[in-house]
């Protein structure tokens, strides 16, 4: 198969040692998580014509190629599944943290408003969606779930931002001041209030995973694919530790212009991918500059806020500041690599713990993804999902990662000694 290059060990050192500053390493699973925490996956429909034939490409070129792509203009759809084997979150409302339900919600709109980004992006948390994409550079961007009967968008065009929700005709506006662009380029997302971001599109994957690339890490070139009817070849990462609940994480990166055009993460345990995201139509054509423009349609009941989140806290008060330093100080990371394990010790894991989950139903949700455990640490619960499994003590030490319920267990216990 044409740009076969198969787990070289001395390849794997050179990307490590000339790989560009944007792949810089960080933990891996933290990064992991961070996908998983978005619950957001994908199953692209792709094309089945065959493999390409391409000339032989390293795992390092390959990776260079990927940093180096340099493509501001694109549209396409994406088609988007998770699978972490969670049970179904419809029905907890406002019972999970973020939720619609409560007060008021983060974006500034009011609670339950079907316009609201974050509770919205909840539905990507399970199950089989379709996206439409579309980017013309830093500024503008727009991205829309589309359902059976009814879209849901978000827009960022020149420092106003959109979210609209043709079923329930609402909207929220606000503005995004300069310099708090989330991404750019192909990568980018339209910006959304603080707490409701999301990746959604291969390439803002794949960003996550190459830059946290390391030593713990196997890369290779593991043949060529067809993705949206391009002709792709296929980076595989892989762990050399034991313990991680990831198996591989797959990217098909365009041959042509190095865009990654799928991304999948296959667990350890093996079964069907739990992330796989992949476009399903793409074009790099500039789109018209009418996609990124929004009227809200006659009747919309239009919420305004004052301005992005991202700028009302970029100046914290001297008591977020504090508050922020405190629990940052904490935080520990242990292991490192793919079996990365985060710890957040003692009264703050309790606090956070009480404070994550409010009512019966989301108490009902925990409960049935727990499973008891016991060490040198005492007691307390492993909640599983597919990719990222937490340990929450008695005591409220929380210990969390891409890692098996053990490597949870034995992280606890060197903490306890």
């Amino acid at each position: 198969m044409a740009g076969n290059d198969r787990a070289a060990t001395a390849e794997d050192d050179e990307v490590r040692a000339t790989g560009p500053r944007r792949l810089a390493r960080y933990a891996l699973p933290v990064a992991v998580a961070g996908v998983a925490a978005a619950t957001v996956g994908l199953v692209p429909a792709l094309a089945a014509s065959g493999d390409p034939d391409l000339p032989t490409i390293s795992a390092h070129d390959l990776v260079q190629k990927i940093a180096a792509s340099h493509t501001q203009q694109l549209s396409g759809s994406v088609k988007f599944t998770t699978d972490l084997g969670l049970p179904s979150l419809g029905g907890l409302g406002g019972s999970l943290p973020g939720g619609a339900a409560g007060s008021g919600g983060p974006s500034g709109a009011p609670s339950g408003s079907g316009a609201d980004p974050q509770s919205k992006l909840m539905e990507l948390a399970s199950g089989t969606h379709t996206l439409r994409v579309a980017v013309d550079g830093p500024q503008k961007q727009k991205v829309s779930l589309v359902e059976d009967a009814a879209e849901y968008s978000l827009i960022r065009n020149a420092g106003q931002v959109w979210a609209y929700d043709s079923a329930s005709n609402q909207a929220f506006h606000t503005k995004d001041p300069a310099g708090t662009a989330q991404r750019s380029g192909t990568r980018a997302l339209p910006v959304l209030p603080k707490g409701a971001e999301a990746p959604t599109t291969p390439g803002q994957f794949a960003d996550d995973v190459l830059k946290a690339t390391g030593p713990t890490t196997a890369l290779s070139v593991d043949g060529t694919s067809r993705v949206a009817g391009r002709d792709a070849y296929d980076l595989v990462a892989k762990p050399k530790q034991a313990g991680s609940t990831v198996g591989s994480v797959r990217i098909a990166v365009d041959a042509k212009t190095g865009t990654p055009l799928r991304f999948t993460v296959a667990p350890s345990g093996g079964g069907k991918a739990v992330v796989d995201v992949g476009y399903t139509s793409v074009d790099f054509a500039r789109p018209a500059a009418s996609t990124f423009d929004f009227t809200p349609p006659k009747g919309t009941k239009v919420t305004e806020g004052k301005q992005h989140p991202a700028a009302e806290h970029a100046q914290p008060t001297p008591q977020q500041k504090q508050r922020a330093e405190t629990a940052l100080s904490r935080v520990k990371v242990t292991g490192e690599g793919w079996t990365s394990v985060v710890e957040l010790p003692g009264t703050a894991g309790h606090s956070a713990a009480k404070g994550g989950a409010k009512g019966g139903d989301a108490q009902s949700f925990l409960n049935s993804l727990g499973s008891k455990a016991s060490g040198s640490f005492g007691q307390g619960t492993v909640f599983h999902t597919r990719l990222v499994n937490v340990l929450l003590t008695d005591d409220g030490s929380v210990y969390a990662g891409a890692v098996s319920r053990q490597k949870l267990i034995e992280a606890a216990d060197a903490a306890a000694t």
